[in-house]
C-alpha cells in the first residue's frame, strides 16, 4: 500500500493508494483508517482504491477554519482534480458516507456509482428527537453494543494496540465529536440537496445496526433520484469491519452491475 501526503490549500491530506484497476474513492468512518483495513484490501484485489484520511484523522492536519463535513467533501474533490480523476465511484461508511453525500451534491458529474454504507448526514425526524443515538453520551461498552452485531468480539482493547496507533484513535475520536457534535451527526441543508445527485446510489445497512435504523436509511435514500436500500445480515454499523468479504462482493456487484444509469438531475423549480 502506498502512502501519500497531498498538500492542499493548507490542509495537508494523507491518503493512501492500493490495487489496480478502475479507481474507487474510499471514505472512512469514524474510527479512521489504518493500512490493515481487510474491506480495503478486498477491493483492491479488482480496483484501485484511493483512501484519503478526513482532515484531522489519521496523519491529515485540521486547519482552524475546517469545522464541518461540507468542508471535508470539498478537501476530497480538491484530490481527485489532484489525480486527475473526471470520474469515480465512491464508497463512504458512517460519517463518510455523509461526506460521499456531499460530494455527489457538490460535483453530481463526477461519480458514477455511490455506494453509502450505513451512512449520516440528514435530519429526518422532529427538530426536538435525535434520529440516532448520541454515541458521546455513552460508554464506550454501550457504543460498541450500538456498532457491532457480535459486540463481545469488537469490545476495544488499549492494550491490543501500540502507542503510536492510540494517539491516533484518540485524535480521531476528538475530531469526529469536533465535527459532529452540532448539529448532530447532520448538515440540515443536506437533505434537500440530494436531489442533485445523478449517479445510481446503493444504500447499505447492517441487519443489527442499532445507530442508523432501518426508516433512516430508507428516507435516505427516497431523497435521491436513483437510490436503492439493502440489509447485510450479520453486521451491524460497522460493516466494513465486521463484515468486510460480505460488504466488498456487494459492492463489486453493484459498481459493475450495467442496469445501473446515471439520473438527469433537472430543476424542479
Amino acid at each position: 500500500m502506498k502512502h501519500h501526503f497531498l498538500h492542499t490549500g493548507d490542509v495537508e491530506l494523507e491518503w493512501h493508494e492500493t490495487g489496480e484497476g478502475a479507481p474507487i474513492l474510499y471514505l472512512h468512518g469514524g474510527q479512521g483508517f489504518f493500512p490493515d483495513d481487510a474491506f480495503v484490501a478486498e477491493l483492491a484485489r479488482t480496483r484501485r482504491v484511493i483512501v484519503p484520511s478526513h482532515p484531522g484523522f489519521g496523519k491529515s492536519s485540521l486547519p482552524d477554519w475546517l469545522d464541518c463535513v461540507s468542508d471535508i467533501a470539498h478537501v476530497h474533490l480538491a484530490l481527485l482534480d489532484y489525480l486527475g480523476l473526471d470520474e469515480v465511484d465512491v464508497v463512504g461508511c458512517s460519517i463518510g458516507g455523509w461526506i460521499a453525500a456531499e460530494m455527489g451534491t457538490m460535483s453530481p458529474e463526477r461519480f458514477g456509482r455511490i455506494v453509502l454504507a450505513a451512512p449520516v448526514g440528514i435530519k429526518v425526524g422532529p427538530v426536538d428527537r435525535l434520529d440516532v443515538p448520541d454515541i458521546f453520551a455513552l460508554s464506550q461498552e454501550q457504543v460498541t453494543g450500538l456498532f457491532y452485531h457480535d459486540a463481545a468480539k469488537f469490545r476495544f482493547d488499549a492494550s491490543a494496540h501500540s502507542d503510536d496507533r492510540l494517539t491516533i484513535i484518540v485524535r480521531n475520536r476528538e475530531t469526529l465529536t469536533l465535527l459532529t457534535w452540532e448539529p448532530y451527526m447532520h448538515n440540515p441543508k443536506l437533505r434537500h440537496r440530494l436531489q442533485r445527485v445523478t449517479a445510481p446510489t446503493l444504500i447499505l445497512r447492517g441487519g443489527s445496526d442499532g445507530f442508523v435504523s432501518a426508516d433512516y436509511a430508507n428516507a435516505y435514500a427516497r431523497l435521491i433520484p436513483n437510490a436503492s436500500v439493502e440489509t447485510i445480515e450479520a453486521a451491524g454499523h460497522n460493516i466494513a469491519e465486521e463484515r468486510p468479504e460480505a460488504l466488498a462482493a456487494r459492492v463489486e456487484a453493484f459498481l459493475a452491475d450495467p442496469q445501473t444509469t446515471k439520473t438527469l438531475w433537472r430543476n424542479a423549480g
